[in-house]
């Protein structure tokens, strides 16, 4: 007998033999997963609604129609859980930084595993819809190299500097990395292994610390430099300070673009912060 279950998840209906699930899902509406079984993800509501029409009905039936395909102009989006930051060890880094594409991304999928790898989903599939970090990081490579294919004697820090440092959107760190845009940034931001050393000391790291993380001898004998002097291509000062605070962020650019250019600070800054860049003009 075919039966329609009403659960949390598919695989208890799948063994039961049913043809359909549906669940409920009281957490982000803007979610999508894969199912062994046709489903439908409904509020609280709409399941108590489902509930009562299956009691109340001598013969109750559904019926599974056709997914179709809308898209409603939003994508790139980002989704309602993904983090917006701070970096709770060092809030005077924007964290944030970049965002790649993770979410419900189509992908290449192995055939030794199903589509669901629910115990008795049999599809192999040669794509398949996921999400997580393990799509996020393949993008974020694959645009560093990109980045890198055009500019081989670029250092780490100058590749995120360009990926950084040509699309804005604040919300989301500096924005949906655009590789197209990084391999002509004009400007980078470049950072050595001694700039790493002072901000860790500046943090606090004892030379024992350092030396884990650097894998050296360097020690916190020279000058402690805080984070806003790090030669990062972003700014930011934490404080939950009401009273007016100052902060000075020096940074070292450097002209990756033509010979011959000029490079003018233009500041928007909303009411009660004044923002100063000294020169004004490179």
């Amino acid at each position: 007998m075919e039966t329609f279950g009403v659960d949390r998840g598919g695989g208890g209906q799948l063994a039961a033999g049913a043809v359909g699930t549906i669940m409920q899902n009281t957490r982000f509406t803007n979610v999508a997963n894969s199912f062994p079984l046709p489903a439908s993800c409904l509020s609280l509501k709409k399941v108590s609604e489902v509930k009562d029409y299956y009691n109340s009905s001598r013969i109750p039936t559904a019926t599974i129609q056709k997914s179709i395909e809308e898209n409603d102009g939003l994508a790139p989006y980002v989704v309602s859980f993904s983090s917006r930051g701070p970096n709770p060890i060092t809030r005077d880094i924007l964290k944030l930084d970049l965002t790649a594409l993770e979410a419900y991304i189509l992908a290449a999928w192995s055939k030794a595993t199903t589509m669901t790898k629910v115990e008795g989903d049999t599809r192999i599939v040669l794509y398949n819809i996921i999400s997580g970090t393990s799509m996020s990081c393949p993008h974020a490579i694959a645009a560093a190299a990109y980045v890198k294919s055009f500019h081989p004697t670029w250092s780490p820090v100058a590749v995120k500097s360009a990926l950084m440092t040509t699309d804005a959107e604040f919300a989301y760190g500096t924005g949906h990395i655009n590789p197209t845009r990084a391999i002509n940034p004009g400007l980078v931001y470049d950072a050595g292994e001694i700039n790493y050393v002072n901000f860790l000391c500046g943090q606090g790291y004892s030379n024992r610390s350092l030396g884990l993380v650097i894998g050296d001898n360097s020690s916190c004998s020279q000058a402690k430099k805080p984070a806003s002097h790090m030669n990062y291509p972003s700014f930011i000062l934490s404080s939950m300070s009401k009273s007016v605070i100052t902060s000075f962020f020096p940074r070292t650019v450097t002209n990756v673009g033509s010979l011959v250019s000029i490079y003018k600070a233009i500041v928007n800054a909303p009411t009660g912060l004044k923002v100063e860049v000294i020169p004004n003009v490179l």
